[in-house]
Order: C-alpha cells, then sequence, then structure tokens
C-alpha cells in the first residue's frame, strides 16, 4: 500500500497538474510502483498465494491502462514507458 507522501512525487512528475491522480500517466506510474513492492514481497514470502492473486490483477490494470494510452496518445504512451522503464 501506497501513502500518500510515495504518491505525491510520482504526481508531480508524471502529472499534468499537482493534483491529477487520474491520468493514465499517473496511474500507471503507481501501479508500477506498487507492482514492484509486491514482487518484492513475494520473493521473501512464496507461498501468499493472495498476495500474487493480487498482483497479478494489478498488472493486467496496468496493462489494460497503457493499452487505452497508447491507443489515444502514442506519442505520451512513449513517453510513460520510457520514464518508467518499461519496454
Amino acid at each position: 500500500m501506497l501513502t500518500p507522501r510515495q504518491k505525491q512525487p510520482l504526481v508531480k512528475k508524471h502529472g499534468r497538474h499537482e493534483k491529477d491522480t487520474g491520468s493514465p500517466e499517473v496511474q500507471v506510474a503507481i501501479l508500477t510502483k506498487r507492482i514492484t513492492e509486491l514482487a518484492d514481497h513475494l520473493k521473501k514470502n512464496h507461498k501468499d498465494s493472495h498476495s500474487r492473486r493480487g498482483l497479478l490483477k494489478m498488472v493486467a490494470d496496468r496493462h489494460a491502462h497503457l493499452k487505452y494510452l497508447k491507443k489515444k496518445s502514442p506519442e505520451r504512451y512513449g513517453k510513460v514507458t520510457k520514464e518508467i522503464g518499461l519496454k
């Protein structure tokens, strides 16, 4: 779980304005941060199948946001994937 203090730098870096938490770029950035934290947790606790299911749901959600962004604005998609380090 990310605290608002942890989300703030992501919103500032990827958002269109200070309070922007709904744009696909910010959603992808937040999901990526949560995915990396949960992946680290699962490396230590490999039998935690409930968290593994949540991880898979987050990855699918991030994929859906990226697919939408690629369809609507390929420039923004390219920028986000480059900044976050996907692909």
